[in-house]
């Protein structure tokens, strides 16, 4: 009888999973293992970048009894220690230069290098190949090696000196890292894509406005974001032009000159780095995203 209420009137019992295997359980363990030792590194490489600007920003916020002491949080908190720095003489007038030369050479550099990119990535003439050593070639060069003869180009024979003219000027003729850049992810765009445009009736230069300048706009961003980025931290430039005019010097050099005024109020000095680190940190956290697909799609083809 009661087996035929196990037959009839109950359902089946599922059978009992298979115990793992001594191999499944290493391979698990493994994975575990594998798992806490990748994360573990990201852990510490965070810190190791996050930490000293961490350090930077709370030694900014002490007093200056308190600064490189034994402790490591401020209290109070001096905010105002940045606008301390912001009346500091000269300042504004830093923030000023360093805008006008990042900014603009930024636009100068991306409006002539994207041109010539294109054609040498897109278009066939005899000379191509060579033109592109040449350019790769002036990538190699120091700009320590010209450096002689460019200043008395600009200070002797133009008068600029003192002035970030011969710094903007120059970027209006071409860069050869973003020429090689921009070269490198135009050839990345299909060729049909431009071949449709010509067959309606574009020319090269609508072309270039109406197809390619759209297609191009991550690795656009990623050479502004590279330009900009080297203009505003530029120290070797405006040493040699703009030293002997404070009125023309830039965050990166004025930041030396603020360090030797306080060498000893270092929660200001720290202010002061904080603020000029702070653009280009926020730049970068808004256009990540371009810059990493710019960069990612660069040199798939050559």
């Amino acid at each position: 009888m009661a087996q035929a209420l196990d037959t009839r009137g109950t359902a089946a019992a599922a059978p009992a999973p298979a115990p793992a295997t001594p191999a499944a359980r290493a391979a698990r363990r493994k994975a575990l293992l594998n798992w806490i030792a990748v994360h573990a590194l990201g852990v510490a490489a965070a810190l190791f970048f996050v930490l000293p600007f961490v350090f930077l920003v709370l030694t900014s916020l002490m007093s200056d009894q308190q600064a490189l002491t034994r402790d490591l949080w401020p209290h109070p908190f001096e905010w105002a220690n940045y606008r301390k720095v912001f009346d500091t003489p000269g300042f504004l007038t830093w923030w000023r230069n360093t805008l006008l030369y990042a900014g603009l050479g930024t636009v100068l550099t991306v409006v002539s290098s994207l041109p010539v990119a294109y054609a040498l990535a897109k278009f066939r003439f005899r000379g191509r190949r060579l033109s592109l050593m040449l350019v790769i070639s002036m990538m190699m060069l120091p700009p320590q090696v010209v450096v002689i003869p460019m200043y008395l180009f600009w200070a002797k024979q133009l008068d600029l000196s003192g002035t970030l003219w011969p710094l903007i000027i120059p970027m209006a003729f071409g860069d050869a890292f973003s020429i090689f850049l921009l070269r490198q992810f135009l050839l990345t765009i299909p060729d049909e894509y431009l071949d449709a445009a010509k067959v309606d009736g574009c020319g090269e230069l609508r072309t270039l406005l109406r197809i390619v300048l759209p297609m191009a706009r991550p690795g656009i961003a990623a050479v502004a974001l590279f330009q900009f980025f080297y203009a505003w931290n530029d120290y070797f430039g405006p040493q040699i032009y703009a030293s002997e005019n404070p009125a023309a010097w830039t965050l990166s050099y004025g930041l030396e000159s603020f360090k030797g005024a306080h060498h000893t109020d270092w929660n200001l000095t720290m202010a002061a780095t904080v603020l000029v680190m702070a653009p280009v940190i926020l730049v970068f956290f808004f256009a990540q995203k371009a810059f990493v697909e710019g960069v990612t799609l660069t040199g798939v083809k050559g």
